[in-house]
């Protein structure tokens, strides 16, 4: 089985930073876009940033010019740089990856969350 571990969540004031880990494991044949989302009490999960295996990225325009999403392809790491952090920006993060396994077809995989809070 494939499994995505999140890391780097916590509390932060405004203006902090925080940076966001989720790694996968398990038989995997091949990781193609990984990405971000974000899902905030009451609100509906939004997508924050993805990067494709191409690694041309997309940003919410919410958090365009703050965040940077990146990838370690050896690792099979996926990382959210969230800096200027704003109050609206609290939500549990969760990260997305299209895998392959050897024997099976590609579906998306979903990290267990990490909690970001902002506030003063």
């Amino acid at each position: 089985q494939v499994q995505l571990v999140e890391s780097g969540g916590g509390l932060v004031q405004p203006g902090g930073s925080l940076r966001l880990s989720c790694a996968a494991s398990g038989s995997i044949f091949r990781i193609d876009a990984m990405g971000w989302y974000r899902q905030a009490p009451g609100k509906q999960r939004e997508l924050v940033a993805t990067i494709p295996s191409g690694g041309r990225t997309n940003y919410a325009d919410s958090v365009k010019g703050r965040f940077t999403i990146s990838r370690d392809n050896a690792q099979n790491t996926v990382y959210l740089q969230m800096n200027s952090l704003k109050p609206e920006d609290t939500a549990v993060y969760y990260c997305n990856v299209d895998i392959s396994l050897a024997f099976s077809p590609r579906r998306a995989y979903w990290g267990q969350g990490t909690q970001v809070t902002v506030s003063s």
